[in-house]
Parts: structure tokens; sequence; C-alpha cells
């Protein structure tokens, strides 16, 4: 494989995209590996970073954790080859991981450190999947770096909403507009008025909705077993995932609103408004 050491993105160079959220625990890793696998399935090479250095959780969810070498700080300081650090996945000929270090500090490495280092992959993969820890300081900072976009990944809670729409703030200061991934939307709440609907996330953040990914029991099994929900053919949050990773790639596919098992969407569709 052969990686440059080039420290700038050229032109047909790979995309580099930050997943972020603000606030921890929305599905952010969850999202970069399922992302990750399904654009690998669809034939991109791409490439999964962990920015979240001290607290890696990519690898686990990847399956990976047993075969760790070097890794992005390795990378950045200079103390490997770029292609030392990654790791090829089990279940796809197209996803790699770059891992995180679990022992060093998050303020070991600066932006542009790391923007040195993301470049480095740019001219191999067709997408760089950048997974953000939660927060909005230096590892926020180092994750953004050499970002060309960026994937909101919310639950639809006020509190997570709140910290979604700081990072949008944060991202637009950086000239990046972000899309948004609404994650474990339960339609159900939502009918019976408990929870925010996709509308009302929306209007509060204003940004372009990518995505919808319904709570799903199969995430939990498939993290638990380190293989990405994409894998289970029988998954909704795996379908979701997919239809999402094709949006990325420029496909115009619709956005399920979520009436399908409702009374209303089987009105609507007698009606032919559906």
């Amino acid at each position: 494989m052969d990686l440059r050491n080039g420290s700038s993105a050229k032109k047909g160079a790979g995309e580099v995209i930050v997943v972020t959220s603000g606030k921890g625990g929305v599905g952010k890793t969850t999202t970069t590996a399922s992302l990750g696998a399904a654009l690998a399935l669809q034939g991109k090479k791409t490439l999964v970073i962990d920015a979240d250095i001290g607290l890696r959780n990519l690898d686990v969810i990847l399956g990976l954790e047993n075969r760790i070498v070097f890794n992005v700080v390795d990378v950045a300081k200079g103390l490997c080859k770029p292609n030392q650090a990654i790791i090829r996945s089990k279940k796809s000929q197209n996803l790699y991981l770059l891992p995180a270090s679990q022992t060093d500090d998050k303020d070991i490495v600066g932006e542009e450190e790391m923007k040195v280092a993301i470049d480095k992959y740019r001219r191999e993969f067709h997408y760089i999947l950048v997974d953000s820890p939660a927060g909005i300081e230096q590892g926020f900072k180092n994750a953004c770096a050499g970002a060309d976009r960026a994937l909101i990944v919310t639950t639809p809670e006020v509190s997570a909403i709140r910290d979604a729409d700081r990072v949008v703030g944060l991202l637009s200061a950086r000239g990046i507009d972000p899309d948004l991934l609404v994650n474990r939307i339960d339609y159900d709440m939502v009918r019976r008025g408990d929870m925010l609907s996709i509308d009302d996330v929306q209007d509060i953040l204003g940004i372009n909705l990518i995505g919808v990914v319904e709570r799903d029991e199969t995430i939990i099994v498939a993290a638990n077993c380190g293989e990405p929900v994409v894998y289970n053919t029988k998954s909704a949050a795996g379908e979701a995932f997919s239809r999402i990773a094709r949006r990325i790639g420029g496909e115009a596919i619709p956005i399920p609103d979520g009436r399908s098992n409702s009374l209303f969407g089987r009105l609507g569709r007698r009606l032919g408004i559906g």
C-alpha cells in the first residue's frame, strides 16, 4: 500500500468526514463503525479513525482489539509508517481501522499533527471517517482537523440536541456545514408525545437531515459481538445505516418518515398521500 507523507489533500483524494455530537452516549462510535462498514460493502475503500485518545472503543465494535500494534498517535509523532498502524477488517477487504492510543493523554497530539496524519491516508481511501470524542475541547478540535464534511449525531433528547447545537456553531466557524443523523428515534413515543419528532430536531438545529436510525436492540448485540450492525441483513438499523452511506455517496434516497406502521400512515397510503 502506497501511503504518501504529503500533508495536504490533492485533487482526487479521499473525503474526510468527522462524526461528532458534543454529547457522549449518542452513538457516534457505533455510527462511525456502521457507516464505515456500509461504505466498504458498497465498494468504497474506507478508513475509520478513532480520535478518542485515551478512551478508544472503535476497535472493540469492529472486533479488532487484539490486533493493535501502532495507533494514530504513533502516526502523528512519526513513530511508525502510516501503513503499519492501520488494521484491515476481518469482514471486509475495503474497511480499515486506525485506532486511538489507550494510554496517552488526549492533549498529546495537536490539530496540525492530526491533520498531517490524516492527510497521509487521503490518496489511498475513498472515505475517511473520524470518530470524535465527546465534548468540545482538544479531542474535538483534533478530530475536526482537516475534515471536509461533518456528520452530527444526536438522539431526540433536549440535552443531546443542545450540545449538538453548540457543535453546529463551532463547525460553522470552521467553514464546515454539517449533516444531521438522528439516532435512536422511537416513533411510538413520538406519536404519544413523549419524544421529540424528527421535524422538532430539524427545526431546532436547522441543518440538513441525512438519515434517521430507529431504536434497535440489534445494535447492542452487534457491538457486543464486534460486528457492525450492517452485516445483519434483518436489522432495521443496519438497513438505515446502509441507506445513509449511499446518501453520503451522493445518491438521492428518500428518508422514511416513520408513518409506515401508524394508523395515519396506513390511511394515508389508502388515500394516496402516504
